[in-house]
């Protein structure tokens, strides 16, 4: 099975754990991945236009709540890899621009699936002056194994950022890198950058 059919329906957890406002930008990394996630979760499971799978409200959610704190340069760059220093200034801004809306509207189609799931959160070890470090957490499914997920997140002046999530071992970071490299060998950083908006005009991923 392609990793890129269950992966963003098992990651949108991270999603869900990911968002802080800008007053929290003190908080540590692991209570606010714990703060928001309730929060987010509490949203589904309340909003009725969430339940009934409103386009319009499941958007609004992800761009106000959850997608400000990725720090998507790092993410495309980092699943770019090696090509991303191939890439022009302007195909960068419009890679990070098709890769954050490829990512909205993959969550589009995932987001209400997950109020009937809990998260468990584990304690995080890291140095108190640690600029990067992994939190972890189970998503914890009804007559189900537990999926493991941990945030690579690291620190900034705008507070703490996701820049990359494992599930189940799979990175969301690598998954994306290899069908990067897989389209820019056929057709360059211009037929990604093509590739990507072809997607993000189809319908909601499912």
């Amino acid at each position: 099975m392609h990793y890129a059919y269950w992966l963003p329906r098992a990651i949108v957890g991270l999603l869900c754990a990911a968002a802080a406002a800008v007053a929290f930008a003190q908080e540590a990394p692991d209570a606010m991945v714990k703060r928001v996630s309730q929060d987010v979760m509490a949203t589904i499971r309340s909003d009725p236009r969430l339940q009934a799978g409103d386009p319009q409200r499941i958007r609004e959610v992800i761009e106000t709540k959850l997608l400000p704190n990725f720090d998507f340069e790092r993410i495309t760059a980092l699943a770019m890899g090696r090509n991303w220093r191939q890439a022009t200034p302007a195909q960068q801004k419009e890679l990070i621009e098709q890769f954050r809306a490829l990512l909205v509207r993959t969550y589009s189609g995932a987001l209400t699936q997950y109020k009937d799931q809990t998260i468990s959160f584990k304690a995080l070890r890291a140095e108190a002056a640690a600029t990067e470090v992994t939190v972890r957490t189970e998503v914890v499914r009804q007559g189900q194994s537990p999926v493991p997920i941990d945030y690579g997140m690291i620190k900034t002046a705008g507070g703490w950022k996701v820049y990359d999530v494992i599930v189940g071992g799979i990175s969301l970071v690598t998954n994306y890198r290899d069908e990067f490299n897989e389209q820019i060998r056929s057709g360059g950083v211009d037929g990604l950058i093509k590739a990507l908006q072809e997607k993000n005009k189809g319908a909601v991923a499912k």
